[in-house]
């Protein structure tokens, strides 16, 4: 959803990644229909291990609870927000859930471009 967020409102402004720590299968469908409410489609997403060169050659890195899983670069801006995991859960939690990574993606973004007026990143799930 990050990762869907940070596309939709960037544009092409920042060069967004999408990888996870342990990713699943495939996209939660319950997360495909809370971002669809707000005409984003992730469906062409696919769930991806973050690897080392991804995380190596990104600017921000954003992890949803990633811990000492995640590799670590110098240099590197990491933030980590604590999120309830939509997996599991219904509609109504995971538009919450939607709700709280718009509100963080949109805080991102103007630290981005206020500090570089461009910037790559690497959004964890």
């Amino acid at each position: 959803m990050a990762a869907g967020w940070l596309r939709h409102l960037a544009g092409d402004s920042v060069e967004v990644r999408s990888a996870g720590s342990q990713p699943a299968e495939r996209i939660n469908p319950v997360a495909v229909e809370a971002m669809r409410e707000v005409g984003i489609d992730i469906t062409a997403n696919t769930p991806r291990k973050l690897d080392r060169d991804t995380a190596e050659s990104s600017d921000v890195l954003v992890t949803m609870g990633c811990g000492d899983v995640c590799p670590v670069f110098p240099g590197r801006r990491y933030l980590d927000w604590p999120l309830d995991d939509p997996a599991g859960q219904g509609l109504e939690a995971v538009r919450s859930i939607r709700d709280e990574i718009r509100r963080r993606v949109e805080q991102l973004l103007g630290e981005l471009h206020r500090t570089s007026g461009t910037g790559r990143g690497t959004i964890e799930q």
